[in-house]
């Protein structure tokens, strides 16, 4: 038979106490240090998937924020400055910027519905197209101001992305006509 006394009862009980406060806080502070890496990660992650959509906000789609000089397809000349810009919907939509000709900025006198009369500064004549896999686009329509007719359109960057050409059309592609407009550096 053991036969402990109550000093020394306490004395193991307040040793194993010890150790067993020195273990616990021993588990806190690895908790702490295993937290803050887990803080320190998430931020590192949080920035890191901030800066990946950043840029690819920017590079979204090789349009997007181009300017291009639209050229004439009969006449070979330039016609006008044009901008893309990306829509919230992940479309592009593309304005008349300057137009080059003169005495032809001031109307677009055979538009129909909101474009009538309205000056071609400014106008979209692009809207809705849409990238459907690398170069190539499809989806949207385009408003020829001279006619003041709105087509399908269809396109594609050529020439390491130098040249953008497009196909305007109702119904189906093979009834329509191209045009080739040229980047603006």
């Amino acid at each position: 038979m053991f036969i402990i006394s109550t000093q020394h009862y306490n004395g193991t009980l307040n040793s194993h106490i010890q150790k067993l406060l020195k273990c616990y806080q021993f588990l806190i502070i690895l908790k702490s240090i295993q937290q803050g890496k887990q803080k320190t990660m998430k931020k590192i992650a949080l920035a890191l998937g901030l800066l990946a959509s950043a840029v690819f906000a920017n590079a979204a789609d090789p349009l997007n924020g181009t300017v291009w000089n639209t050229i004439d397809e009969k006449t070979k000349k330039a016609k006008a400055f044009v901008k893309f810009t990306e829509q919230p919907n992940g479309t592009l939509n593309a304005t008349i910027q300057s137009v080059v000709t003169p005495g032809q900025e001031n109307s677009c006198t055979n538009c129909e519905g909101p474009y009538h009369k309205k000056s071609l500064k400014g106008l979209t004549i692009v809207k809705g197209l849409k990238n459907v896999g690398g170069t190539n686009y499809d989806g949207g329509s385009i408003l020829d101001p001279q006619s003041g007719k709105t087509y399908k359109l269809k396109g594609s960057l050529k020439d390491g992305g130098q040249k953008l050409e497009l196909r305007g059309f109702i119904g189906v592609s093979a009834l329509g006509r191209n045009q080739t407009w040229v980047r603006v550096n």
